[in-house]
């Protein structure tokens, strides 16, 4: 069952016995664990009917034992189980989960980790209940989630800041919502995104992202492309090194993509490289400037300079100057 489907069920009121969230991704267990927790009883309810529990803190016995009690004055009581990757014998569930108690809607939050697909309880949570597994999203998917995101909470974005928001604060789906959230606090409902909005409240300048350096490098402007690494090395504690070569690896492996695309039409290449049409442009620009021998050459300058910046073969050059001269390698 998908994230989309699990919401949209529980805004539905259509709830199952037991929801067995786990996966690498915190940020999707979070969202439908708060959901469940604040929506499904209400505030009286509450008072004798929820109960959260800690995998550190207890067994899977005591869990199965309290889900087995009959709400009080209520029509359902809802249990939740945070860290629940630290529960022992977890496949202990398995009996309850055969012949569940219809009153009570059992949450566990699994992070971090996936439960083994082979156990009893993994195949009778599939089969009758709530098996989700949250998992981390591809580079390629992060832009596309912002614009969904954004839009759920009733706001406009257009599909160059979405790319340069990707680029700027990575994968972690949990750090890119509490940033936006940053941003919705200031907005009206409706109200589109701006650069200057991302700038004042996220910190990320308009003139001086991983989305204008990967831009400036791409059409080999010199002159910006030293600009903006100039203040990246001024500031490495928001612009780390190692933030920034993994970004430029993808940047540049994109590129090199592009000469094994027979078919060469904006939306085959949009396809390949997964990314919106919108931003194929920018990338035959590249492509123009860069043989396929220099792109070998600049992914191997990559994983030298990635090398360096963890203190291999490197005993005194600062992060900074690391930046400065990796740049001018790919320009020159």
């Amino acid at each position: 069952m998908t994230f989309e489907k699990i919401l949209k069920d529980l805004k539905n009121k259509v709830y199952y016995p037991i929801y067995f969230l786990h996966g690498e991704e915190a940020f999707f267990i979070d969202q439908i664990s708060n959901f469940i927790q604040k929506n499904v009883l209400d505030a009286q309810e509450k008072e004798l009917n929820q109960m959260v529990l800690y995998g550190k803190d207890t067994d899977i016995k005591q869990v199965i034992s309290a889900a087995k009690r009959f709400p009080m004055m209520a029509s359902q009581q809802v249990i939740i189980v945070k860290e629940a990757q630290h529960l022992a014998q977890i496949d202990l569930l398995s009996s309850y989960a055969e012949k569940p108690l219809k009153s009570t809607i059992l949450v566990f939050c699994y992070k971090y980790k996936k439960i083994d697909g082979r156990l009893k309880v993994s195949k009778i949570l599939k089969k009758n209940h709530v098996l989700f597994e949250s998992k981390k999203l591809y580079d390629n998917q992060v832009p596309k989630w912002i614009a969904d995101y954004v839009s759920s909470k009733s706001y406009k974005i257009d599909a160059q800041l979405t790319m340069m928001l990707a680029e700027s604060l990575g994968s972690n789906i949990s750090n890119i919502a509490n940033e936006l959230e940053k941003l919705f606090i200031s907005l009206e409902k409706g109200q589109e995104i701006t650069p200057n909005d991302i700038s004042n409240k996220i910190g990320i300048h308009r003139d001086y992202n991983i989305f204008e350096l990967n831009r400036a490098l791409g059409k080999k402007d010199i002159m910006k492309s030293n600009r903006i690494i100039n203040h990246f090395a001024s500031d490495t504690k928001t612009y780390p090194i190692l933030m920034v070569i993994p970004m430029l690896f993808n940047y540049f492996t994109n590129i090199m993509t592009i000469y094994v695309v027979k078919d060469k039409s904006k939306n085959s290449i949009a396809s390949a490289l997964s990314v919106h049409p919108f931003f194929v442009g920018e990338y035959l620009t590249a492509f123009k400037n860069y043989p396929y021998g220099k792109l070998v050459k600049i992914i191997s300058y990559l994983k030298d300079y990635d090398l360096k910046a963890k203190g291999v073969n490197n005993n005194s050059t600062s992060e900074g100057e690391l930046m400065k001269e990796l740049i001018f390698k790919i320009l020159h």
